[in-house]
C-alpha cells in the first residue's frame, strides 16, 4: 500500500542514490549533447559527411554553407534542443536532494538543470560518436541557457544577429554573443537594478559559459587576427571539398 506524500516517504533517498542519480543525469546528458546532428543530417540529404566539406566542423553553421539555411537551421534547432532537453527533462531524474551542501541562492534542482546543461554542452563539443571532435557548443549552450537565464539570451542572440550581419563573420557573431551573455546579466543587476535570482552565481556561471566558447573558437580569433577568417555572403548551398576555417553552432 502506497503511503501520501512523495515516493521519498516510502524509500528515503540515501546520499548514495543521490550520487547516483546525478551521475546518471550528467551522463545522460552528455551522450544526448554528444548526438552528432550536423553529421547524422548531412549523411541524410546528402550522403555525405559534414566533416569533409566546408570548414569541416560538425555545427549548424557549417551545414548552412554547404547545404543550404532550411537545413542548417534545423540542424541549429535540433542542437539547441539538446540543451534544453537536459535541462528540463534529463534533470527531472533527480532522486532526493543533492548530495553536497548547496551554498548558492538556487534550489537544488536548478544546481542539477546546470550540472546537466553543461554535460550536453561537454557532450556537443566532445562527441563520443565522432572521435570526440563536434560543433563550437553556441547552440547546444543556447538551449540549455533559454530557461535559465532568458532576457540575456535574447539579448545575446540580439548582438550575433547585429555583428554577423554587419560583418559576415559568424564566428565574431559567436564570440560577441557569448561576451554579451555575461556582460549584459552584470549591466542589468547592477546598472538597471533588477534583481536577478542566483546572480552572485550565475555570474561566474556565465563566465565559464563564455570563457568555454572563447576557447572553442581560439583557432577563429587567430584568424580573425590575421585577416584570414572567411565570411557567409550566402545562406545558399554550395557543396564543396575544400575547407575554408568559420566559427561553427
Amino acid at each position: 500500500m502506497r503511503l501520501p506524500g512523495s515516493r521519498h516517504a516510502l524509500f528515503p533517498p540515501t546520499e548514495p542514490d543521490a550520487m547516483l542519480s546525478i551521475g546518471i543525469i550528467a551522463v545522460l546528458s552528455y551522450l544526448i549533447g554528444s548526438i552528432p546532428t550536423a553529421i547524422i543530417v548531412a549523411k541524410r540529404v546528402r550522403g555525405i559527411d559534414i566533416r569533409q566539406h566546408g570548414s569541416g566542423n560538425a555545427g549548424g553553421t557549417n551545414v548552412i554553407r554547404v547545404l543550404g539555411w532550411k537545413v542548417g537551421v534545423f540542424v541549429i534547432l535540433v542542437d539547441m534542443a539538446k540543451g534544453l532537453f537536459a535541462t528540463m527533462v534529463l534533470a527531472r531524474l533527480m532522486y532526493g536532494p543533492i548530495p553536497f551542501e548547496n551554498t548558492t541562492p538556487f534550489d537544488d534542482f536548478t544546481i542539477v538543470q546546470i550540472i546537466a546543461g553543461c554535460a550536453a554542452i561537454l557532450g556537443h563539443v566532445w562527441t563520443l560518436f565522432a572521435g570526440f571532435k563536434g560543433g563550437k557548443g553556441i547552440a547546444t549552450a543556447g538551449g540549455m541557457l533559454i530557461g535559465i537565464a532568458p532576457v540575456e539570451v535574447a539579448i545575446s542572440f540580439g548582438v550575433f544577429a547585429l555583428v554577423f550581419l554587419i560583418s559576415h563573420y559568424v564566428s565574431l557573431g559567436s564570440l560577441s554573443a557569448a561576451i554579451a551573455f555575461p556582460v549584459t546579466m552584470f549591466f542589468r543587476e547592477n546598472l538597471f537594478m533588477v534583481d536577478i535570482e542566483g546572480y552572485h552565481t550565475l555570474i561566474f556561471f556565465s563566465i565559464g559559459i563564455a570563457a568555454l566558447v572563447i576557447y572553442t573558437h581560439r583557432t577563429n580569433i587567430g584568424r580573425l587576427i590575421a585577416g584570414t577568417e572567411s565570411r557567409m555572403t550566402s545562406l545558399r548551398p554550395g557543396v564543396r571539398k575544400t575547407l575554408t576555417p568559420s566559427g561553427e553552432a
